[in-house]
């Protein structure tokens, strides 16, 4: 009787009458359906619900339609590293470079380098 049993274990590989695998693969699939259905059905309850709330929002009032797209002065930088360089740029420029300041009354800016030197020939003197 114990050879028997061996030998259908043998031959089918596995032991059948303790697992039924069909019925774990059934059970899953059923799980997985009922999940896929309950999330659907939330969906659109979910819709409707939403819809059915709008409905009951008064309208807006027509000073929100006319308010600006943008927020007021000042605002963030979106990339300091950029604005801090350009800022830089135009602050060299201002120093190093010749420039009329008030063309009328001959008043002229002069590089920094070049300002330093009259000063100091003036001291000399």
């Amino acid at each position: 009787m114990g050879t028997e049993r061996d030998d259908e274990t043998v031959e089918r590989g596995y032991e059948h009458r303790d697992i039924a695998v069909r019925t774990i693969f059934v059970l899953g699939a059923a799980l997985i359906a009922v999940t896929v259905l309950a999330q659907v059905a939330l969906y659109f309850q979910l819709g409707g619900l939403w819809r059915a709330r709008q409905k009951e929002l008064p309208p807006p009032v027509p000073v929100a339609t006319a308010l600006p797209t943008a927020p007021p002065e000042p605002r963030l930088q979106t990339s300091p590293a950029l604005d801090l360089k350009t800022l830089r740029d135009a602050e060299d420029a201002h120093l190093h470079g010749y420039a009329w300041v008030d063309r009328k009354a001959s008043v002229v800016r002069i590089p920094i380098e070049r300002a330093m030197e009259l000063v100091a020939k003036e001291v000399a003197r």
